[in-house]
Order: C-alpha cells, then structure tokens, then sequence
C-alpha cells in the first residue's frame, strides 16, 4: 500500500489474505478500481465485497477498463472518498487507475501541481496527464 493523502492508500491487487493487514492499517473502504477477468488468477471482486463485509469494510467497485475512465466514475470516487468514515484503500493492477481516479476527482480542490506532486511522491509520474486534468477543470 502506497499512501497518497491522509486518507487514501492506493496499491495493486489484493486478496482475501491482506485483509488482516488492511484492517491492521484502519482501513474503513475499499475502492476496486480493476475489472473482473484481467487476469486468470485475480480474485473475483464478488468475493473481496463478501470478505469486506465480514471484516466490517465498506466495498464500492468501479473498475476502470483499459485505462479508460467512463463518465461519471471520477466523481463517484470522489464521493466515496468525500464520505468515507476513515481511510480508504483503491486498488486496481498496479495502484496507476485508483492514483488516476483519484487525481482526476481532485481537480476542483487541488491545482495540477499539487496533484502532481502529490501523485509523484506515492511514485505515480503523472507529468503526461497536466493537460487532460486541466482540461477537466475547464470544463467545470
């Protein structure tokens, strides 16, 4: 896990087995930004919820397929974030769609170099998307 702000972790792939350590860091949400079926051996999101729900963690999926992010599904991360109770964990392959996600939902409260910076620390170069998340903002 990788933190990006005070309240968000990012990482890749989890299992049912990190739970213990997800619940160990406070983790209160679970944010699954990967598709089913990307991979032979990746867990079906269907049962990372059933797991979440037992360890008492909320679990939201919005996958982002082929690094395309649909209408709408920045600002439903943006919203889960926004609401959370406690820190909250996005998950995707590597950590880049859920850091993306989060970088695009931002671009209303944080300026493109705060989101660069910010996604640079965590070890996300981002440098490449200044233009689309200025584009959002202009958009409004």
């Amino acid at each position: 896990m990788k933190q990006l702000t005070d309240k968000l972790f990012v990482s890749g792939q989890i299992k049912e087995d990190d739970f213990d350590a997800i619940m160990k860091a406070g983790i209160t949400t679970i944010i699954n930004n990967r598709p089913d079926g990307e991979t032979m051996c990746q867990p079906k999101s269907a049962d990372l919820a059933a797991k979440a729900a037992k360890c008492d963690i909320a679990y939201y999926d919005i996958p982002v397929s082929g690094g395309q992010v649909a209408p709408g599904q920045k600002d439903e991360f943006g919203e889960i974030l926004e609401n959370a109770q406690g820190p909250v964990l996005a998950f995707c392959r590597t950590g880049t769609r859920s850091s993306m996600l989060w970088a695009m939902s931002q671009v209303y409260n944080l300026s493109t170099e705060e989101i660069m910076h910010t996604t640079q620390n965590a070890g996300y170069d981002f440098a490449g998307y200044a233009p689309m998340l200025n584009a959002i903002r202009e958009q409004g």
